[in-house]
């Protein structure tokens, strides 16, 4: 049984489609830990307000078989391989822990954003502060705790 955590985020139907990815996740996985929503600036390019948040879950699923599930789930939701890494998207979900595995293929891991994005550290310090990062040798708290909290503005939405 793996830990791993996943952030979700859409800045096209924002809502509904972060409603739409977190439903196939919980059909996919069962229950699941989910922070709040936070609402945040596009980050890297000029675009509409991005919704992002984090799900923990445990999985018998190995490392491939997770990555592959991830991108079947934003290929149903209107995601195409030829969508820009910094473009808007209906649904984003990046594998950010699997344990404490550290690779590059076929997802990198631990994801690199996480020390880096507000909108992933923020959601991830709420449901998961003691886990520990393999690479930054240290908790999510500490890592959220040391982040330089004006890089970024995000804020908490209502989301049901």
């Amino acid at each position: 049984m793996a830990r791993i955590y996943i952030s979700l985020g859409s800045n096209i139907n924002k809502h509904e489609n972060l409603s739409k990815g977190l439903s196939a996740l919980r059909y996919y996985f069962g229950a699941l830990e989910h922070s709040s929503v936070f609402e945040s600036e596009a980050v890297g390019f000029n675009g509409s307000n991005f919704y992002n948040s984090v799900a923990g879950v445990d999985t018998d699923m190995t490392l491939h078989q997770v990555c592959a599930l991830l991108k079947q789930i934003e290929r149903d939701h209107g995601r195409t391989p030829a969508d820009k890494k910094f473009s808007p998207r209906t649904l984003d979900l990046d594998l950010l822990f699997y344990d404490d595995v550290i690779c590059d293929t076929p997802a990198q891991l631990p994801r690199d954003e996480i020390t880096k994005n507000a909108f992933v550290l923020w959601p991830l310090f709420e449901i998961a502060p003691d886990f520990y990062h393999p690479i930054a040798q240290a908790t999510i708290a500490e890592l959220w705790q040391g982040y330089d909290k004006s890089q970024q503005k995000l804020w908490k939405v209502a989301f049901e």
